[in-house]
């Protein structure tokens, strides 16, 4: 069951994207990678940012959390993660099924260039790795985010 998040799943969300983010380890660029790889602060800040998040749900536990973020003209995906533990068993998918669903606009998605699943993820899904050029736009338009960050990403789009 997909449902959307509330404040007393802060910490569920929290552990998930820390649990689902080890993945990285050792694949992002090691000055990108820090422990735990959200903090509290850096969670609540995005969700203050208007990132809202939608869970999916089994057995009364959070499996797996997805949020989405309108930009105006754009509709983020972001902080997409499933627990180590329920990974390829479709969940991913049914959250990224579910939130296309609830905009209209063009959805946009950040993530490293070096984590190869993920951009497999998304393609599988209908989803484009945008130009070099339109990624450096679209990352400065629409994500705050360092420099560093900037160089070792892709974006990803619904728009063909």
């Amino acid at each position: 069951m997909i449902i959307p998040s509330t404040k007393e799943n802060f910490t569920q969300i929290y552990e998930i994207i820390n649990d689902a983010a080890s993945a990285y380890k050792g694949i992002i660029p090691e000055d990108r990678w820090h422990e735990p790889y959200m903090s509290k602060t850096e969670l609540q800040g995005q969700i203050d940012d208007g990132v809202t998040f939608w869970c999916y749900v089994e057995n009364d536990v959070i499996i797996g959390v997805m949020g989405l973020q309108d930009k105006g003209d754009v509709t983020l995906i972001r902080h997409a993660y499933v627990r180590t533990t329920a990974r390829n068993k479709g969940i991913g998918g049914k959250l990224l099924q579910h939130l296309s669903t609830l905009t209209s606009k063009p959805i946009l998605i950040g993530t490293w260039a070096d984590a190869t699943w993920a951009i497999e993820f998304y393609k599988k899904h209908g989803f484009r790795v945008v130009s070099f050029e339109e990624k450096e736009r679209l990352l400065r338009k629409y994500w705050s985010i360092p420099k560093r960050q900037i160089e070792t990403s892709v974006v990803l789009s619904s728009e063909v």
